[in-house]
């Protein structure tokens, strides 16, 4: 079989496919593609305004509410007064007691939604404010820098360290339309 590599034109390409196959564990995690998703989940926290605030990464085989504590505790900017109450709105995904009693845990009141429910709501109340979706907002500001949408990076590191630059360009992004 290996001659027959050596000597097909595309043999060096197919060998070069092969061998880079063993750096793209993750070294970190080992994530079992057999029969379950590969890749990653990007799980953010956004002010009111959309602004990141906290960002995980993780394997894609990984439930939502497993990270959701991980999130919480890599706050970049902490709250300064309590005063106000702190809202947490969250998907269908954070659904459950134990979601629950960790943004309660945490400080936050918790409103979980899913998105059919959250509808109906604006459609029973007219005050009722949105809040989800600055959240998918955000999601879609990550995708648009391409080298995110796609994972072409080796390493965690790397791949950790570009959405944290992307975080940060977001966040200067919106400051300048608020105080430009």
């Amino acid at each position: 079989m290996m001659k027959w590599l050596a000597s097909n034109g595309n043999g060096k390409a197919l060998m070069q496919a092969i061998s880079k196959l063993h750096w793209h564990k993750n070294r970190l995690e080992e994530i079992q593609p057999i029969g379950e998703k590969n890749g990653y989940k990007r799980t953010i926290i956004v002010d009111e305004r959309g602004v990141p605030l906290s960002i995980d990464i993780a394997p894609a085989n990984r439930h939502d509410v497993t990270r959701l504590e991980v999130a919480l505790q890599n706050r970049i900017v902490k709250p300064s007064c309590q005063t106000m109450p702190l809202n947490l709105c969250a998907d269908a995904g954070y659904v459950g007691q134990l979601a629950e009693n960790t943004i309660i845990d945490s400080g936050y009141i918790p409103h979980v939604r899913p998105r059919g429910e959250e509808k109906m709501e604006i459609k029973r109340n007219p005050n009722f404010k949105p809040r989800r979706w600055i959240v998918e907002v955000a999601h879609s500001w990550f995708n648009r820098f391409r080298k995110l949408l796609v994972r072409y990076e080796k390493t965690d590191r790397s791949f950790i360290a570009l959405h944290q630059l992307a975080a940060t360009i977001i966040a200067l992004r919106k400051i300048g339309v608020i105080y430009g």
